[in-house]
């Protein structure tokens, strides 16, 4: 096997990079470079019939899509020849939400005869098995919305939305958009919402493809919690990766906040 990562911002590429026995070729979107990673090649979507064509002739067989892309806007003046042929597929995808979108991007690598492979297969223990990971547990309040946040997300989810939501005593306070969870915390707590018994519940995109696009959380995540003034977050379990899991758990419990990782 030879590997490529198609790298986004975050954390996260460097952390599969470094699991690898053999170092992965990186790719990156312009504009889009991961944190604490040497990028072999950027790219743009105007070229990236000609980056398959590179990734075939340099030897790789897999394909890991990682870390966090910006839907990118398409400049026809830059669309080269290999391109050329893939443009439909382009635009029909950025009609799509963003599950849509990836789908799309997904079916082009496949179509090129690459595997695709999910980040947690790559490095196992990103996501995590039911239980709560903290010293505080959550209430019967915080599983009656934990319930609801299920359906919230399922119903965002037909919508190709967000993959997160803050609620509290059944009650919806806030909806992931495309700016993130992390701004939607920012955004929660600058507007003096806070409400005690509130939960951050995070969990994917009912028929979500796994290989991409996982939802994540990491330590601003925990600290965003934190500072909204929430009792704990809710993720699901197999479902969510969780980055720097052991800074997580620290600042949650310093936070007197609770990580319940709950069964689908």
């Amino acid at each position: 096997m030879r590997l490529a990562l198609i790298a986004g911002s975050g954390g996260l590429p460097a952390a599969i990079a470094g699991a690898q026995d053999d170092a992965p070729l990186v790719c990156a979107l312009e504009g889009h470079a991961p944190d604490g990673l040497a990028v072999d090649e950027f790219f743009r979507l105007e070229t990236l019939g000609s980056l398959l064509k590179r990734l075939g002739a340099r030897g790789v067989t897999d394909v890991c899509f990682c870390g966090s892309i910006a839907r990118p806007a398409l400049e026809p003046s830059r669309i080269d020849a290999e391109t050329l042929p893939l443009v439909p597929v382009f635009m029909a995808a950025l009609q799509k939400g963003d599950d849509g979108a990836l789908r799309a991007a997904i079916g082009i690598f496949e179509q090129a005869g690459f595997i695709i492979r999910a980040a947690h297969e790559l490095l196992p223990g990103l996501t995590l098995e039911t239980g709560v990971l903290t010293a505080r547990c959550p209430g019967p309040g915080h599983e009656r919305d934990a319930t609801l946040g299920e359906a919230v997300l399922a119903e965002m989810g037909q919508a190709d939305l967000g993959q997160a939501c803050i609620l509290c005593r059944g009650a919806v306070l806030a909806r992931e958009t495309d700016s993130g969870t992390d701004a939607m915390l920012d955004s929660y707590a600058a507007a003096g919402h806070a409400t005690r018994g509130a939960i951050l519940f995070k969990a994917p995109k009912p028929g979500q493809d796994f290989r991409a696009d996982l939802p994540t959380i990491g330590p601003e995540t925990a600290r965003g919690a934190a500072r909204a003034g929430l009792d704990g977050i809710v993720i699901e379990a197999g479902a969510v990766i969780v980055l720097e899991r052991e800074t997580v758990i620290r600042s949650l419990d310093a936070a007197g906040l609770f990580l319940w990782v709950r069964a689908p």
